[in-house]
């Protein structure tokens, strides 16, 4: 179906009446809105539409007066509940839609079946309600969605957050979805697994019904006013717009605005049922969130749009990029948005010319579609099974990272900026063939007074980046071209005059280890070849080049310029965070002192699109406060990395220790490796709120390219470097599900470990209290103290001052400890009789259920596995060595499982290496791959495999993520190779040769 093309529904087309069931999401008034064009169309054509829905009428009935129209006031999905207008309540949403459409499911789809044969309904229509689809099914009646998303995509990252808690809801939406016959898309669309035959239309948009002259009129607003509509459906509670958050000569429309709030001179209150779309016709730009309604009425009128972020709204990423994809869009800093400083934002968004000449006409396209399928039209095929697309929608319903490569179905639009992220310095896919002329054609841009690119192509490919900023990014120089935001911003905080600081620090693959770091284990961790890079410079204030809006901020205060902090992310596109973040220096001060951490963390967490920055404005201030490091000049970072998020290979620690480096290099600070990571996992523990050990960061900082960093994490004692043997090679393989090392699972089992090593104290301590002769004469614990030898009290008081867990040997847990630790108990319980758990990182939580045994015992025998494992990579090679190399490797991941941090990829893909290990043709061969386990936190991110260093071998890592690719409709990255860390690279300290000729 072609977007321009225009189709009528007439009634002639049919013979008779048609009815149509049509059932509306809970979440905002967008699918309200587009609802109601399609049901105009249809109603039009002499059909009865019965919506089902939780919107006000008054929405519908000012568009359509009909008695064809009836509306069912029923609720049947919540949506995404928001704690504000502009914050996504993750678990709210989830135990709401389990209130709201799980608990009652049963009657739900009852009441529905019923419901649908008494109107004796033709087709079911959802937008985008998936039990919907699951009770037409019942119903014997076909059943088609409209939308640009689907709720298993939406929730699957508040799942991630939510642990195992809620991941049947995922399994469930995908399963209804799975009954519906077909999708009709519209533009702006997510990965919608679910669906497997779709319909493209055009835009659905309401139509207008006055002109700009009219509607100014009506309002008495002249032609020479700037007007703008402030459309955000539901302001922060409590929020006071005032007359100076306007440039001079300008008014402002405000939508959802309380009867009793006051609004200044310049602000108009609009009536709750004011019609929107003539409004945005009349205005020069909206102010606003990112929806489905405003994101396509704004296109369809070409009216500038300065938006705000969402947090954790997954449609969001997809509509933002279609929009400045159109040249129709302004991104807000939310703390701009709160403190009033819009002038800047509005002044840029009135200088835009939108571009956007598809169709609008998607509700009457649609509306025929629906129609045909009503009389028996067919336009799915049979190609994919119902269970088939269920079993897409489930792998790649959990896979949230935005990525190049990815197999899932992307528009045009959006493939678009993919491929141009594909060029940026830090995707994975940005590969150099030929070294040398990088080396002549861009590192000779620039001269460099410190240090050696090492011959790194990823780093020539960076000072590549720096080099072209300024011209191939120049948009008076190449105006036919789409330019990324990301690209310009960057472009704008450098003064090629000045120094320019480069560090860079790689991800890790955690071959052994793991999540028992924090519990003292040793640990054996690969820097990865993928790594972050990070350009500092740091100029006086009045020299410094910000943006607009900082300097807007400025002169809004009164104050003299100040020293800024500005950072620009490259690849914020792909992980749904803001491209840009600054501060003035002085707000990481409270009075004469640095803010404090906890301060911090609130700070950095108020706007979760730019909670990024925390790993890089973090390590400015615990320099600040742990080195007393004061700040005079303002910084300007750019950010690029390789290393990709959420798979498991520390993306956060190679942005901390790159960033640090960067930051200390600049500032003249000579910091050591290793205490340069013990700093940086400060930033992660206290600033970020990441509970995390301290192995990444130490890897990303110490390690070496193609060796294992051994370290025991008591803190953080680097034992050497172990060469991997010649015939060894590890491999990473991505799960495509998303890790977050902030999860609740993580977090859970790190609280389950600590609460281990505190009862078992306790019980050691209730045995050496009785070493001084005085032996009591009944059991502590199950044990007779006459049948305990005096050496062994004396085992039971160091124990009783356990510092790590990993210091208990594995026997003394079996014979001792593990059969008196329960599998689990409940946080207030914990509290009650041991008061605390001794963990500065990580809060119990009285009402939740914690597990303890398989926590408690991980760390203590993953430490005596690290220790066989080291001792045997030396040894003669073998199938033996490498079987039992491999063995080690497979234990350590089922123990993940056991506390409950494995996931159905990760299983998947070491299920995989263990059927290519097993079958007989690598029996005949000798074997290449023996063994494979889950990497990092757990809960998805990526597994370590290990193999005979041989061709056979890579071809094997190919057919898994082949076979895997085939299961889950999911190609899994593949990471291979290995990088210097951050204290081997140095830091290069660069300047311009030449400044750029203008035009």
């Amino acid at each position: 179906m072609r977007n321009g093309e225009v189709l009528e529904v007439s009634k002639s087309s049919v013979k008779h009446k048609l009815v149509f069931a049509y059932y509306i999401t809970g979440h905002g008034f967008g699918h309200a809105t587009r609802v109601v064009e399609v049901a105009r169309h249809l109603i039009a054509a002499g059909h009865d539409v019965h919506l089902v829905t939780g919107a006000p009428e008054f929405v519908f009935t000012s568009e359509i007066q009909s008695p064809r129209l009836f509306i069912r006031k029923v609720l049947l999905d919540c949506g995404a509940v928001q704690a504000d207008a502009l914050t996504v309540d993750r678990l709210a949403s989830l135990q709401k839609y389990s209130e709201t459409a799980v608990a009652p499911r049963a009657s739900i789809l009852a009441t529905e079946v019923e419901w649908l044969n008494s109107i004796k309904a033709d087709l079911v229509i959802s937008d985008v309600v998936p039990v919907a689809c699951r009770a037409a099914a019942d119903a014997g009646i076909r059943s088609v969605c409209v939308t640009n998303f689907s709720w298993d995509f939406i929730y699957a990252e508040y799942v991630m957050v939510a642990g195992y808690h809620h991941r049947s809801i995922v399994w469930q939406i995908a399963e209804d979805y799975s009954h519906c016959e077909f999708l009709i898309r519209l533009p702006g669309y997510c990965p919608m697994p679910a669906f497997r035959d779709v319909i493209d239309v055009p835009l659905v948009v309401r139509r207008l019904h006055k002109s700009r002259t009219e509607v100014r009129k009506e309002l008495g607003i002249g032609e020479d006013v700037k007007l703008v509509i402030f459309n955000f459906g539901g302001q922060p509670a409590g929020w006071n717009l005032k007359e100076e958050y306007l440039p001079a000569g300008w008014l402002c429309l405000v939508c959802g605005a309380s009867a009793n709030q006051e609004l200044p001179s310049n602000f108009i209150r609009l009536a709750k049922d004011a019609y929107t779309p003539d409004l945005m016709a009349a205005s020069d730009c909206m102010l606003g969130k990112i929806g489905y309604g405003t994101v396509s009425e704004a296109l369809a009128y070409r009216l500038p749009f300065v938006f705000v972020r969402r947090d954790y709204f997954n449609e969001e990423p997809f509509l933002r990029n279609m929009l400045e994809y159109y040249q129709g869009g302004v991104e807000m800093i939310r703390r701009d948005l709160l403190t009033g400083h819009w002038a800047a934002y509005l002044e840029r968004a009135i200088s835009l010319k939108p571009c956007y000449e598809g169709g609008i006409n998607g509700g009457e396209v649609a509306a025929r579609i629906l129609q045909d399928t009503a009389i028996g039209k067919n336009y799915a095929s049979d190609k994919l099974s119902g269970a088939r697309r269920l079993r897409d929608a489930i792998v790649l319903g959990y896979q949230m990272q935005r990525a190049p490569g990815r197999d899932a179905d992307i528009p045009e639009w959006y493939a678009l900026a993919e491929d141009e992220f594909g060029l940026r310095t830090g995707s994975p896919s940005a590969e150099i063939s030929e070294k040398s002329s990088l080396s002549t054609t861009y590192v000779q841009e620039f001269e460099i007074l410190h240090g050696d690119h090492h011959g790194l192509p990823d780093t020539m490919n960076f000072l590549r980046s720096l080099a072209r900023l300024d011209t191939e990014f120049d948009l008076g120089k190449n105006p036919e071209k789409r330019k990324m935001r990301e690209r310009i911003a960057a472009a704008g905080i450098f003064n090629w005059e000045e120094d320019i600081f480069v560090a860079r620090a790689p991800g890790r693959l955690d071959v052994m280890g793991g999540i028992a770091d924090y519990s003292g284990s040793m640990v054996l961790q690969m820097p990865i070849r993928e790594a972050c890079h990070v350009a500092v410079q740091r100029t006086h204030p009045n020299k410094q080049k910000i943006w607009k809006h900082a300097q807007a901020r400025q002169l809004a205060k009164g104050q003299e310029i100040t020293p800024i902090l500005q950072i620009v992310s490259y690849g914020s596109e792909l992980s749904n965070r803001g491209p840009t973040f600054d501060m003035d220096i002085a707000d990481l001060m409270d009075g004469e002192q640095p803010m404090s951490y906890d301060k911090a963390q609130k700070f950095f967490a108020q706007d979760p699109s730019q909670k990024w920055a925390a790993y890089v404005a973090g390590t400015i201030l615990v320099l600040m406060t742990e080195l007393g490091v004061r700040f005079d000049d303002g910084i300007s970072i750019l950010v690029s990395s390789a290393v990709p998020e959420g798979k498991g290979v520390s993306s956060s620690a190679a942005l901390e220790v790159a960033s640090m480096s960067a930051l200390a290099a600049a500032h003249g600070l000579n910091i050591t490796p290793r205490d340069l990571a013990l700093l940086c996992q400060k930033v992660e523990n206290h600033i970020v709120g990441a509970p995390c050990g301290v192995m990444d960061q130490m890897t990303s900082a110490c390690g070496e390219a193609n060796k294992l960093l051994a370290m025991v994490c008591q803190p953080a004692e680097v034992l050497g470097l172990v060469t991997i043997p010649n015939h060894i090679r590890f491999w990473g393989l991505d799960s495509g599900i998303r890790h977050s090392i902030g999860g609740a699972d993580y977090g859970s089992v790190r609280i389950g470990s600590f609460m281990g090593r505190k009862m078992i104290k306790y019980i050691a301590s209730s045995f050496s209290r009785s070493s001084s002769g005085a032996k009591p004469s009944q059991q502590i614990n199950g044990i007779n103290p006459d049948d305990i030898e005096e050496d062994g009290f004396e085992l039971f008081e160091d124990e009783s001052s356990l510092d790590y867990l990993c210091n208990l040997a594995p026997h003394r847990y079996e014979s001792i400890y593990s059969k008196r630790l329960p599998e689990s108990i409940l946080g207030e319980t914990f509290l009650e009789k041991y008061s605390g758990h001794n963990d500065s990182v990580t809060v119990i939580d009285p009402e939740c259920s914690y597990g303890v045994k398989a926590p408690t015992c991980h760390p203590i025998y993953e430490n005596f596995r690290v220790k066989a494992f080291k001792a045997l990579l030396p040894a003669e090679s073998s199938n033996d060595q490498l079987s039992t190399l491999g063995e080690l490797m497979y234990q350590c991941h089922h123990s993940y499982g056991a506390c409950g941090l494995g996931s159905d990829g990760t299983d998947r893909l070491v299920q995989l290496v263990q059927e290519i290990q097993h079958s007989k043709r690598s029996k005949s061969e000798n074997g290449t791959l023996f063994g494979a386990k889950i990497t990092g936190g757990g809960s998805g991110g990526s597994v370590c495999v290990i193999g005979r260093n041989c061709l056979r071998s890579s071809e094997q890592i190919l057919e898994i993520q082949q076979r895997y690719k085939a299961a889950t409709g999911y190609m899994p990255f593949i990471f291979e190779g290995s990088s210097p860390g951050a204290g081997k690279f140095g830091y290069l300290k660069i300047r311009r040769r030449f400044h750029p000729t203008q035009n």
